[in-house]
């Protein structure tokens, strides 16, 4: 696997980079070569936000976007996006595009789809969110572990509430189709065939607008892969990564 490249690792709602920790590990193990930065977005685990970004997915894209060209100095990067980080991603990759700023070799959207509107299970999702945040510390001590663990104690009110009620609006779940069907790049898409949070089922609906996708299922997992199987993502991670390396054009 060539080196000098960048992975950049996005967390999902309400949680921090601390979610990557059993992935980060296995990775650093096999792939020392190819740095792995896992950051926590704004709002969310140690990060604070500032207060000129807005808590939705069209800012925290540009806010990734730039970071991302700040942190590869010139190297070849990959952005992972999990869960509500695969739309961060794909916002992001957006702008790297219409700013033709190169250095992007590919996005992989891991327990990441939708892109089907649906206005009642949504409403619900938003309900459920909030309570969430109205009820913590007390209703997070009755999830099962780790979750506790993972950022929901230290995730910021407005940016949380900001994203999920951004997230689940219409026009944020019909555009991704669109921002699908227009990236620039190869994209990777995994799921675990027991995942509850975003079935299968739509992770391929969403990957199916990509002319050029690759769909991958890890058997036996749920929705956070990197904490389940982290040396089955890291396998199928780094192959991916080798070949985009390979299509890419040397300069």
């Amino acid at each position: 696997m060539p080196a000098n490249q960048l992975l950049i690792a996005v967390h999902g709602w309400l949680l921090s980079k601390q979610v990557w920790s059993p992935f980060a590990a296995c990775w650093k193990e096999r792939h020392p070569e190819i740095e792995l930065w896992c950051p926590d977005l704004p709002g969310f685990g140690d990060a604070e936000r500032p207060s000129g970004l807005l808590p939705n997915l069209s800012a925290y894209g540009r806010w990734l976007a730039e970071e991302a060209v700040y942190r590869a100095e010139g190297r070849p990067f990959v952005l992972l996006g999990h869960s509500l980080g695969g739309s961060v991603v794909l916002h992001a990759e957006a702008h790297l595009r219409q700013q033709q700023q190169p250095g992007l070799m590919g996005v992989v959207l891991l327990a990441a789809g939708g892109g089907i509107y649906q206005p009642r299970p949504f409403r619900r999702l938003r309900s459920f969110g909030k309570l969430i945040l109205e009820l913590r510390p007390d209703a997070l001590a009755q999830l099962p572990a780790p979750i506790g663990a993972l950022g929901p104690f230290k995730a910021e009110r407005r940016a949380a509430r900001g994203l999920l009620v951004n997230s689940t609006s219409r026009g944020a779940v019909r555009d991704l189709p669109g921002l699908v069907a227009n990236l620039g790049v190869e994209s990777l898409w995994i799921s675990g065939d027991n995942d509850q949070v975003m079935e299968p089922g739509y992770v391929r609906h969403l990957a199916a607008y990509s002319p050029g996708h690759d769909y991958r299922q890890i058997n036996g997992c749920g929705h956070l892969p990197m904490r389940e199987k982290p040396e089955v993502l890291s396998d199928i991670l780094s192959s991916w990564v080798e070949d985009q390396s390979l299509a890419r054009p040397r300069s």
